[in-house]
């Protein structure tokens, strides 16, 4: 029976850094089963589920201070449980905007207001070409329970898009 672990590290970005924390992880036993992470500005923020048996969790544990030493970064681990299988249609969000504060808290309350769950979310600026404007971009997939009419909500989020003066799609993921 295995056991999954959730850690989330953050430290300065370098070269190798994935490898050596990879590497310490097998060296447990455990296996890394879901990961994200991402270069944000010159520090690097990785989270993983890593499962195992519950010996190799409890010696994965009994090291993160080596492991933290050893990469610079810091660790977070909690115990976790396998999601539980849901009903849900996968759909894809898209938002393009001129950058200003509040986009993603409007969006996602959007989405929160009508109980849907956001599984990934990932949000970017950069400039316009050339106008050089500060522009921002949003991409999430969302959970659409069993019984919500997609084309209803598409036409709820454009209407709530043409409302915040922002482009914005929402399509099932295929």
């Amino acid at each position: 029976m295995n056991t999954d672990l959730v850690i989330s590290a953050v430290g300065r970005d370098r070269p190798g850094i994935v490898e050596q924390l990879a590497e310490a992880i097998t060296a447990t036993g455990c296996n890394i089963e879901q990961s994200r992470m991402a270069q944000l500005g010159g520090e690097f923020a990785i989270i993983l589920r890593v499962t195992g048996t519950a010996e190799a969790i409890a010696c994965l544990a009994e090291v993160t201070d080596e492991i933290e030493e050893a990469t610079g970064l810091s660790l977070l681990t909690r115990a976790s449980e396998a999601a539980p299988a849901r009903e849900a249609l996968p759909c894809r969000v898209e938002v393009v905007a001129m950058d200003q504060p509040g986009i993603v808290h409007e969006v996602t309350a959007f989405f929160a207001r009508r109980g849907i769950n956001i599984a990934e979310l990932a949000t970017d600026t950069y400039a316009a070409p050339h106008t050089g404007t500060p522009m921002f971009s949003l991409a999430m997939t969302v959970q659409l329970p069993a019984g919500t009419a997609p084309g209803k909500l598409r036409q709820a989020f454009q209407a709530f898009c043409d409302e915040q003066g922002i482009d914005g799609t929402l399509e099932a993921v295929r």
